[in-house]
This record gives C-alpha cells, sequence and structure tokens, in this order.
C-alpha cells in the first residue's frame, strides 16, 4: 500500500459500514479519568456517536444490573420482531414478581405498547410475555440476548432471563451496559421509547386506557436528558443509566449500586459535556488535501484539552491495479489516530464517485451510524442484521 502522512486540517474520518467488511478491527479507546466521583460501585460515561468511554470507575467489574437488563430485552425485541404484532400474555408471565404493568393472562397488546410499559414502568410481566413472543419462549430469547451481547464485544456481560430479577450467571458490567446503550440510541425506535415521559395504550378491561409515566426522573431533573432506564433489586441496589442531548453531542452515564444515583448522573453527564466536546473533524465530501479525493463520511468525535493537537491522520492508498474497477470508486481510506491508537476511518472516493450517503440496507436494518464503533463489532451486528433479514417474515423495577 502507498502510506502519506497528511497535515491536520481542521477535519478527518469516519467509519462507513461498507467499508468495515474490510477494515481491521479498532480499539476502544478511553479518555483519562479526571475531576469526577460518585458514590456507585462502578460507574462509566460514554459518548454516543464516537462510543469513546470518557470516565470509568471499576468499568469491567461484573455486578447485578437489576432492570437495566431491559435495554437488552427491548434492542432484541426491535431488532428482531413485528412492532405492530400482538403479544399474548400467557402463565409465566401472568403476576410476574417485581414491578409490573398488572397484564391479566390472555390480554393482547401490540409489541410496540408493551415496548413502552416494559422500558417506562418495567414490567416484569411484559418482559416476559415480550421474550416469549418473539423467541418462542424464555430461553429462546435470553439466547438471542446472549447472541446479542457476543456480537457487540460484550465480554463482562451474560443474561439468564429478560426482565433482571436477580439469577445466577445474570450479570454485566458498568462499561458493557454503556457500550449497549450507546448502541441502542441509534435505533429511532428505542430512542423515541426511552425518552417518552407519559405512555398511553389501550386497556381491553377497563373503561380507562393505561397511562404509563416513565420512572426515570432524570427527564425532569437534567437539561436534554432523553433516557434511558432504572433498576433496582435487593441485591444489586439502584442501578440507572441515563442519556442526555447537549450541543449535538449525546451522552450515556452508567452507575451500579448507586445511593445517590440522580445527582451522580448530573455530575458525570456536566463531566462529559464541560471536557470532552464533541467536535466534527471531517465534513462528507470535503476536498483531501494535495488529492483529488473527498470524503466520503462525515466523523465527528469527542476531544478533550489539547487532544486535537495530538491527532495524527495517515492516508492509506489502494493498490494501483485497483483503483480502477471492482472498488466502486474508493481510493483509500484516512486513518486517524490518537495517543497512537487508532480511533476511525473515512473511505475516500473520486469526487465524480461519490457514493449516497446511506444505502436502504443501512437506513432499514443498521441500528447506529457508520461513526460510532470499533470494527469488530459492526462486522458483528451485520451478521446480526443479516439473519433478522432472512428470518423476519430480588425485585426489578
Amino acid at each position: 500500500m502507498n502510506m502519506k502522512t497528511l497535515p491536520f486540517k481542521s477535519s478527518m474520518m469516519g467509519l462507513l459500514c461498507a467499508l468495515l467488511l474490510f477494515a481491521s478491527p479498532l480499539p476502544l479507546l478511553r479518555a483519562e479519568n479526571s475531576t469526577v466521583n460518585t458514590h456507585a460501585r462502578a460507574a462509566a460515561l460514554i459518548d454516543v456517536a464516537s462510543g469513546r468511554i470518557l470516565y470509568s470507575s471499576r468499568g469491567d467489574e461484573r455486578m447485578l444490573i437489576a432492570s437495566l437488563t431491559k435495554i437488552m430485552t427491548a434492542l432484541v425485541a426491535i431488532e428482531n420482531g413485528n412492532l405492530n404484532s400482538r403479544v399474548k400474555v400467557g402463565k409465566n408471565a401472568f403476576a410476574k414478581e417485581g414491578s409490573s404493568l398488572f397484564l391479566k393472562q390472555g390480554e393482547e397488546m401490540s409489541l410496540e405498547d408493551m415496548l413502552y410499559g416494559l422500558m417506562l414502568r418495567s414490567g416484569n410481566d411484559a418482559a416476559t410475555a415480550i421474550a416469549e413472543h418473539v423467541g418462542g419462549s424464555e430461553e429462546g430469547f435470553v439466547y438471542m440476548m446472549n447472541a446479542k451481547a457476543e456480537e457487540l464485544g460484550l465480554r463482562n456481560t451474560h443474561f439468564a432471563n429478560p426482565h433482571g430479577l436477580d439469577a445466577e450467571g445474570h450479570y454485566s458490567s458498568a462499561n458493557d451496559l454503556a457500550v449497549l446503550t450507546a448502541y441502542a440510541m441509534h435505533n429511532p425506535v428505542f430512542k423515541e421509547i426511552v425518552r417518552t415521559e407519559v405512555k398511553t395504550a389501550d386497556n381491553p378491561y377497563e373503561k380507562w386506557d393505561y397511562k404509563w409515566s416513565n420512572k426515570n426522573k432524570m427527564l425532569r431533573l437534567y437539561e436534554g436528558a432523553d433516557g434511558v432506564k432504572t433498576g433496582y433489586t435487593k441485591k444489586a441496589l439502584r442501578c440507572l443509566v441515563s442519556s442526555a442531548t447537549r450541543h449535538g453531542q449525546q451522552l450515556v452515564a452508567v452507575t451500579l449500586n448507586d445511593g445517590n444515583d440522580w445527582n451522580d448522573h448530573a455530575a458525570l453527564l456536566d463531566f462529559g459535556f464541560n471536557h470532552y466536546p464533541l467536535k466534527t473533524l471531517v465534513e462528507r465530501g470535503e476536498g483531501i488535501s494535495g488529492y483529488n479525493f473527498v470524503a466520503g463520511t462525515k466523523f465527528a468525535y469527542p476531544l478533550g484539552q489539547g487532544e486535537e493537537a495530538r491527532l495524527v491522520t495517515k492516508l492509506v492508498l489502494n493498490e494501483p491495479k485497483n483503483r480502477s474497477g471492482g472498488s466502486f470508486g474508493l481510493k483509500g481510506v484516512l486513518v486517524l489516530q490518537l495517543g497512537g491508537k487508532e480511533v476511525g476511518r473515512v473511505p475516500v472516493y473520486a469526487p465524480e464517485q461519490l457514493p449516497p450517503e446511506h444505502t436502504a440496507y443501512e437506513k432499514r436494518y443498521s441500528p447506529a451510524g457508520a461513526a460510532a464503533y470499533p470494527a469488530a463489532h459492526w462486522l458483528q451486528a451485520l451478521g446480526s442484521a443479516l439473519r433478522a433479514l432472512f428470518e423476519m417474515g430480588g425485585r426489578a423495577s
């Protein structure tokens, strides 16, 4: 390959789903912990667009996660289920212990409405009903949850049920939950559900509708808050995942076993927005200095003080024999490194061969934008999407 180091302008790179089929895995770069502390046993903070971990304390420790489990439950159901399908409440879901929607046995509800009940009111009955509906059985659905965790590279995560009641072999970590939630927040259905403060749904047994208020007080306490999920069991204690968006940047905070979580999440989010603002480093279609090439995607990355000056970019060109055919105009890739670690790539094209910004496949099946995570994660996620394409037709609170 030809390689030439380019001077860093004010712009750089991104990832393209098609390019990831040929890209090497990228490490998940973490920022250095700075001036923020919490009362949590474990905590993490992540930038949603880039997937960069901005803060981590005991982030890889395996812990009980209570109803934060339902983040994965909702994601798997959305990616594999039909939102308009009718979910029937069976005997296993009826009167499930812990937090509940108080659904009746035999009651039917659309999968979409039941997902709102799952995430806003943390219904364990809804979790079980959804699992049996989408997975064929609770065990089948749990298998899907663990397969998704493996695809996303969540090495400290394993599920034993879809609701989060304490069970042997049921755990995750703050870092894994941050990565999972950032991935899920790219899915428009998931994103809309978790930001909803109040939802009504048809109640076939009463004259009035169901009315569910979101248990996540961050939606009312923190400016820009737009998700995600509360959790509690006697063993896990208070658990919380929250998200917020300011100035076009979205962050996700996670705390496990935290008795002061509302205040701690405000501190974590403030820390991220103040110390690691998201900066656009490359614009789609922007010319590459010294070449008749343009960038294929927009790319933004959260940078701390002094980090922009440490960015190094390299242009890696395709071999000459490949430049004139079979690569759809792809001329090479810009590689961005920070602190000696690769943090992203942007495909480079001839100006007249710049492909559409998003393919029809990406719009329908990709839950997250191409610039979100390391290539290894996205290659795995693509496999999940392809399977979905062919297959489609303790008290937790």
